[in-house]
């Protein structure tokens, strides 16, 4: 194996199986959490929703750093985190990403790009209509904390598993 300690040798639908030197060590599921769902824990924690939802992002970014989840991010969360104005939390989640996170390859990019461009058309924001279009190209599961987004994304039948960060923890449950 060339200078890396693990290679990917097989990807199967939402699975990744890893080898290292000693052998098959794991599977990683890929995890796509938009920016509402990372920024979740630097939020008013005075309310209920908003401090279970902070924990469910702190036990799933949990499972990540022991790799039983590949976190994949793209593009359009670079951007959106670049425009939070609260230093800390702007430097908090670029951290994230660099240590744990993984950047989606594309495929297909024009088919990217015209996914989003129909879910603009069926009233989606732009910057949700990427997150979703990049989470479906990576064929992973999308967690956000936008309840709205969530209905149009069960409107337009999105191809991969939409939810909020407790229902993602119930789904896999994680513990």
């Amino acid at each position: 194996m060339s200078n890396g300690f693990t290679q990917v040798i097989f990807c199967f639908m939402f699975c990744s199986i890893l080898i290292t030197r000693k052998g098959i060590c794991m599977t990683q599921r890929p995890i796509y959490l938009d920016v509402c769902a990372l920024c979740r824990p630097f939020d008013d924690q005075s309310f209920v929703r908003i401090r279970l939802e902070s924990d469910a992002v702190r036990l799933i970014l949990q499972h990540v750093r022991a790799g039983e989840l590949r976190l994949v991010y793209s593009p359009v969360h670079q951007r959106e985190i670049a425009a939070i104005t609260e230093i800390f939390e702007r430097m908090e989640l670029l951290a994230i990403l660099s240590s744990v996170g993984h950047p989606v390859t594309l495929l297909d990019a024009k088919a990217t790009r015209t996914r989003a461009e129909y879910l603009v058309q069926r009233g989606f924001g732009i910057a949700d209509a990427a997150h979703v279009s990049f989470a479906e190209a990576a064929l992973s599961d999308f967690v956000t904390c936008d309840d709205r987004l969530l209905r149009k994304c069960r409107l337009v039948q999105s191809t991969v598993w939409c939810g909020t960060p407790i229902e993602f923890c119930g789904k896999e449950d994680l513990r």
